[in-house]
């Protein structure tokens, strides 16, 4: 819980916590957390219009206070919420019930709908022209900062789904929102609260760093590194404000600032996703952790390197790892001139993916395709000359094409890398068999396997292979 500090020189008075404001979106079907702060000691009274049942609470020492409101279903209908203490009275106004998330990571999170300069967001104007409206699509933004200190207070505000608010709002939370609010006809809000550059280790308190030990947290060290590369400054500022608003659940994009350090990924991820689910009151993991994996990119300067692969099989390694996470397959949506563009401009299909994942796992659509292929094993096929099978996963309908494929490419023994353009279907077996005449003993087959290697396979469904490079066995 974050804390209001009381001065004891000071006039204290009653106060709202961020992210609870005018326009503010609660998880409905719940208890949910409403706080604020005032006079140590004093009586709290809390009345949602919902129900005008009013919930009694004190501040303690520090002057903090929160309740556990119980909502309603969802529904487009504005409630209030009358708090009561110190012998003032506060009103937060144009409340809405609905679901939830909270979305977090790098720059890929935190463009906005209106892009960075030669960053476009693709048809941003046709939703900003025609937005979903102010009770469909909610978002509360953090500002970015930094701090050595923990800080107590959100400084953000809720942004209605009108034309001006979309316009301002992250790309892949909105589009992630808007597809859920068509899909349960519910109002969605959305807590964002990312730091364009950030590391991991951006998000983990000092403490947790101290213990690993893998880095140097001298002040004058982390002063001569890039703002947005220091340590647990953003996990103070930002994340600590806020963590413990009622969600649904997470979606995160984030992974640029770590490549080339793919090796302590997967631990400080772990880490970082037992933690936050604690901050939230979730210690047995139910909260949903939906990653995006780290778009095509020239990571390198001959465009040959493969730190961008590395690390995107770190987090699908992560993903099988722990409970409850997911993750976006994105090496199918870059365009060959986005190589030295680390924001790519398909951010609609990223935030629709994301919501198929909750779609069908929070949310009971159970019919909808939310994973991709993955590459299980690579095999040489009996009684078939000059041909190579992939076993896959997540393909119950087949692939989408057998033809002019990218990204596909086979090693000979002579240590040569092969494109294959074609494939063949193994119809009703799970597994496709690429046919590459050319190479006569393959060794090897990899997919996407590089910084910036795009593909365009994909299962039938319509969602991509996810990346791999493996030895024939």
């Amino acid at each position: 819980m974050s804390i209001c500090f009381a001065f004891a020189n000071a006039e204290a008075k009653l106060e709202l916590r961020q992210p609870c404001s005018d326009g503010m979106v609660l998880q409905q079907n719940c208890d949910a957390v409403i706080w604020g702060c005032a006079t140590p000691g004093s009586a709290i009274t809390v009345t949602p219009s919902w129900s005008g049942i009013s919930i009694q609470t004190q501040t303690d020492a520090s002057g903090s206070w929160t309740v556990l409101a119980k909502t309603p279903e969802a529904s487009y209908n504005p409630y209030s919420i009358e708090v009561k203490g110190d012998g003032m009275s506060l009103t937060i106004n144009d409340v809405l019930v609905g679901e939830v998330w909270f979305a977090s990571g790098q720059s890929n999170m935190d463009i906005t709908m209106h892009g960075y300069y030669n960053c476009p967001i693709e048809d941003a104007n046709r939703y900003i022209a025609n937005p979903p409206g102010a009770d469909r699509v909610r978002m509360y933004t953090e500002p970015i900062a930094a701090s050595y200190e923990a800080v107590e207070r959100g400084s953000g505000y809720w942004k209605r789904g009108n034309s001006e608010g979309v316009w301002d709002m992250s790309a892949v939370a909105f589009f992630f929102a808007e597809q859920l609010n068509r899909s349960l006809n519910v109002p969605v809000g959305i807590i964002c609260c990312a730091y364009g550059g950030s590391r991991v280790e951006s998000w983990i308190p000092e403490r947790q760093l101290r213990e690993w030990g893998s880095e140097d947290l001298s002040r004058e060290r982390i002063e001569a590194m890039t703002d947005y590369h220091r340590p647990f400054k953003a996990y103070n500022a930002m994340f600590n404000p806020i963590a413990g608003y009622t969600v649904k659940g997470f979606i995160w994009y984030q992974g640029c600032s770590n490549v080339g350090a793919h090796d302590e990924y997967v631990e400080h991820m772990e880490w970082l996703i037992g933690h936050w689910r604690s901050r939230f009151g979730d210690d047995e993991a139910e909260l949903p952790f939906y990653l995006v994996e780290i778009a095509p990119y020239t990571y390198s300067a001959d465009g040959e390197g493969i730190d961008g692969a590395l690390l995107r099989d770190e987090q699908h390694k992560l993903c099988h790892k722990v409970p409850n996470c997911g993750i976006v397959v994105t090496n199918d949506l870059v365009e060959e001139y986005e190589k030295t563009n680390i924001h790519p401009a398909k951010k609609r299909e990223i935030g629709e993916r994301l919501s198929w994942l909750a779609l069908n796992r929070q949310y009971g659509f159970t019919k909808l395709a939310c994973n991709s292929p993955e590459a299980l094993s690579v095999f040489i096929p009996k009684g078939r000359e000059y041909a190579i099978g992939v076993k896959l996963s997540k393909i119950p309908n087949g692939m989408d094409r057998m033809e002019g494929i990218e990204g596909l490419e086979v090693l000979s023994s002579e240590g040569n890398w092969v494109k294959a353009r074609s494939i063949s279907s193994a119809w009703p077996d799970d597994f496709i068999i690429i046919n590459t005449p050319e190479v006569k003993n393959p060794v090897a087959v990899r997919y996407g396997w590089g910084d910036f290697k795009p593909g365009n396979l994909h299962n039938a469904e319509g969602l991509p292979l996810s990346p791999f490079n493996l030895s024939i066995k």
